[in-house]
């Protein structure tokens, strides 16, 4: 008979012990002694207190306990153990007499109950099945938690590739800017201004973020395309003539070839960038006279701000000028520009937040 009962069982000894509570010490020795022939690590008490202290000392897979027991009974350690864990699993203990408070138990939470005397091998099924369920909970705790853990370390290392890939872009603008700043010594600090007067156009539209970011990025390569400009047209100390001025406006053409074709968000602004920011909003602008809003929204807010600087900085044609004076010349007119070159809602913009174009021009010099 003793063979019958013999079972395996689905846990390992590390994962918790079983605790027999009851206050008659041949149950606890009977129960203790049946559950170590099978490896199953015990420890017994004689009540609730200690009970409650052993589980807070060791980790518990199963509780077996007596209903009636002195001072506190097993009902109400039951709602103890499930206040302290209620994955933990709870059989208990009664005598025929006790069946319906031990079924209300089970409707309580209870895993199962268990008439006096013991049926030893249905003991042993609902001793079993008890640390099946343990195991099982335990093991999905693990995986949830295993998953959990790779998936914040998946995010993290996305997010980490992300800032890397982000910062690349950033170091490819700023290397391919150079190249411009090699070609011509006005465009240094100039580069870094259209950005940050970008930035703050973009902001004061409540643009999107990724935009806002783009186009403070994409807009250092406005000028790119002037690598591509001969020195004696480039560099040319005196004023232009109308066909050295064509070969000037080639620079937009050649920005946006030099740019085209990526599949990154800001390379392709900036390609949009360099080819727009001369197209006007009254559509006398070059390459392709565009006007209104056929001209892509970056490079209606470069034009300003390139406007906006290209007054303000010296040059070997002309002195710098003042920012009101900069000002009433893109906001009324002076011949040569004229508010009409703009977008109506980006220079309500610029005349709302003129002061930080001032303070970027005064700040950010060679």
């Amino acid at each position: 008979m003793e063979a019958a009962v013999e079972r395996s069982f689905p846990m390992s000894l590390s994962e918790g012990l079983i605790l027999v509570v009851d206050d008659d010490a041949s149950i606890r020795s009977y129960l203790s002694s049946l559950f170590r022939k099978r490896g199953l690590p015990v420890v017994a008490c004689d009540g609730a207190v200690e009970a409650i202290a052993k589980l807070t000392e060791n980790p518990v897979a199963l509780v077996l306990s007596d209903i009636k027991m002195p001072e506190v009974s097993g009902i109400e350690l039951l709602d103890q153990i499930q206040q302290f864990n209620s994955e933990i699993p709870v059989i208990l203990m009664t005598g025929y007499g006790d069946l319906e408070i031990a079924i209300e138990a089970v409707n309580k939470g209870a895993f199962s109950f268990l008439t006096k005397p013991f049926n030893q091998e249905y003991l042993m099924t609902l001793v079993s099945r008890g640390l099946e369920r343990y195991s099982m909970v335990q093991s999905e705790k693990n995986y949830m938690l295993t998953l959990e853990n790779t998936v914040m370390r998946k995010t993290r290392e996305l997010e980490d590739a992300a800032v890397m890939a982000n910062r690349l872009s950033v170091e490819i603008v700023q290397r391919l800017s150079a190249v411009a700043e090699f070609r011509d010594s006005y465009t240094a600090a100039h580069i870094s201004r259209i950005g940050f007067y970008s930035r703050c156009i973009a902001e004061a539209m409540n643009m999107y973020k990724d935009f806002i970011e783009e186009v403070a990025i994409a807009s250092s390569l406005h000028d790119i395309g002037k690598i591509g400009i001969p020195d004696n047209v480039l560099l040319k100390k005196a004023d232009l003539t109308e066909a050295e001025r064509e070969v000037m406006k080639e620079h937009t053409i050649m920005g946006h070839k030099i740019l085209s074709g990526s599949s990154h968000p800001t390379l392709h602004m900036a390609s949009s960038i360099a080819l727009h920011h001369h197209e006007k909003w009254n559509g006398e602008g070059y390459p392709r006279a565009l006007k209104g809003r056929d001209i892509p929204i970056e490079a209606r807010i470069v034009k300003l701000a390139d406007e906006y600087d290209a007054l303000r900085s010296v040059r070997s044609y002309k002195t710098s000028l003042g920012h009101q004076e900069t000002y009433r010349i893109i906001t009324e007119g002076d011949g040569r520009t004229s508010p009409e070159h703009f977008d109506p809602e980006v220079l309500a913009v610029f005349v709302a937040i003129s002061p930080q174009f001032d303070e970027i021009f005064s700040t950010n010099q060679d």
